[in-house]
């Protein structure tokens, strides 16, 4: 800390001190003659003003000293402080700069003032700077900023500029740090971050496609397993047809050839005689008739192509109910028989896949069917009051059973449909096949209902 210089605040001391000095140097001069006492008074204050001046000299030169040491650590510090200090104008003119700023900036110090701060910026952040300029000088709290900097002959650097006016809002200090490596740091983190979210998203993506292979893998074991069961089904089925056609409408063609032989006319017949055989003849020709009609009703019915899905299904449930005696209703809209082909024969199919599982195991006394029309869907629901059965484990278990239920679910997805069963104890099963409403259908869709008891 600097010493205060001598002032006239301390006239008091400094003469008490200046005649202490006096007296000591009289005592040495005790030879000395005594003249008048105003010689010996005015010799006394001249030698007290001396001793005054001596003494202020000696003080101002101990003050000068210690200022010199003073401005000269001041000095080292501002121009070797490890951030670059700054003094701007208003208009961004620099006016004072320490050696670390010009260094900084890569440009000689004396070179330096006079120059504008904003040539040095980036032309991409000047905008920000002069902006920056504006809020520092339009308040009294220091603003910071991050700008880049290209000087010329010097590399890109990145600086974070701290500055606060005063001189009633003439100039302002600006403190300037070097931040290019905390911005090499910050974009190499944000390399990182990207990538690691890249790798992540990687990582999520071949864990999706293994899964789509898996799912895959699984769907062709299912579409393999499938088609074998099909395999099984239509040899099944076509073992049944040929041994219905043996032992019915073969048995019954040879009845009507040997009826046909014994028509042969013989002297001994009588006309009564010959036309019990004919009716006998008859009789077995519509009996094969309506055996090789069922046989075409289950394998395609014409009537679903000639009249729609309404009168198809009305035949197929009125000979259903006379052959297991279940009784049987349906409820549909009129408009359903205007339905495009294919969802017609799907829906068909479904109903009769579920009628004929509801004879083979539901043990139901009735069957109801439903065809109605939702916003988006048209929905089929076969309900019957039998026994239930676990729906998942029918469906794990290979066999036709599973086939019957495998096979309604193809049929509805190969037409964007969909399928559901439910089987509750005590409440029956009930099977639920939606398609969607494509624009054909709803072009012809109109409203109103038709129901029908066979």
């Amino acid at each position: 800390m600097l010493k205060n210089p001598p002032s006239s605040a301390q006239p008091a001391e400094l003469r008490r001190r200046a005649e202490d000095q006096l007296r000591a140097q009289k005592k040495l001069k005790a030879g000395v003659v005594k003249t008048g006492a105003d010689s010996r008074r005015l010799l006394h204050e001249l030698q007290v003003h001396e001793i005054e001046l001596e003494m202020q000299n000696a003080e101002l030169r101990q003050a000068r000293d210690e200022l010199e040491v003073a401005l000269e650590n001041y000095t080292d510090l501002y121009d070797f402080a490890p951030s670059g200090y700054f003094t701007f104008a208003t208009t961004g003119v620099i006016l004072q700069a320490n050696l670390t700023g010009a260094t900084l900036v890569g440009i000689e110090r004396s070179r330096l003032v006079g120059q504008s701060f904003r040539q040095l910026v980036s032309a991409g952040f000047r905008p920000a700077f002069s902006t920056f300029l504006e809020q520092v000088f339009a308040g009294e709290a220091k603003q910071s900023g991050d700008f880049e900097l290209a000087c010329k002959g010097q590399p890109l650097r990145f600086v974070n500029i701290e500055a606060q006016c005063w001189l009633n809002r003439q100039e302002c200090r600006a403190t300037v740090v070097d931040i290019t490596g905390r911005k090499v740091a910050e974009a190499a983190q944000h390399g990182l971050d990207v990538m690691t979210a890249s790798n992540r998203k990687l990582e999520q993506e071949i864990i999706r496609r293994k899964t789509l292979e898996q799912a895959l893998k699984t769907s062709e074991q299912q579409l393999r397993q499938l088609s074998h069961e099909i395999l099984l089904a239509q040899e099944v089925e076509r073992k049944r047809i040929s041994r219905e056609l043996h032992d019915t409408v073969l048995q019954t063609l040879v009845g009507i050839s040997v009826h046909l032989a014994s028509l042969t006319p013989k002297p001994a017949d009588d006309p009564m005689s010959l036309r019990r055989k004919i009716a006998q003849t008859q009789l077995l020709v519509e009996k094969s008739l309506a055996m090789v009609h069922r046989f075409a009703v289950e394998l395609r019915p014409t009537v679903l192509d000639d009249l729609g899905l309404i009168p198809a299904l009305h035949t197929f449930m009125k000979d259903f109910m006379k052959r297991t005696g279940v009784r049987t209703r349906l409820t549909a809209y009129t408009a359903v028989n205007q339905l495009p082909l294919d969802q017609s024969a799907v829906l068909y199919r479904v109903a009769l896949e579920a009628l004929n599982n509801v004879a083979i195991h539901a043990q139901a006394s009735a069957v109801e069917v439903q065809i109605k029309k939702l916003p988006d869907w048209i929905c089929l629901t076969i309900t019957d009051d039998g026994k239930s059965f676990d729906v998942k484990r029918v469906l794990r278990t290979k066999g036709n059973g599973r086939l019957g239920l495998l096979g309604m679910r193809e049929r509805l997805q190969m037409i964007g449909g969909k399928f559901s069963i439910k089987s509750t104890p005590g409440h029956g099963t009930t099977v639920t096949a939606r398609i969607p409403v494509t624009a054909e259908s709803k072009e012809k869709a109109v409203k109103g209902s038709s129901e029908t008891k066979p």
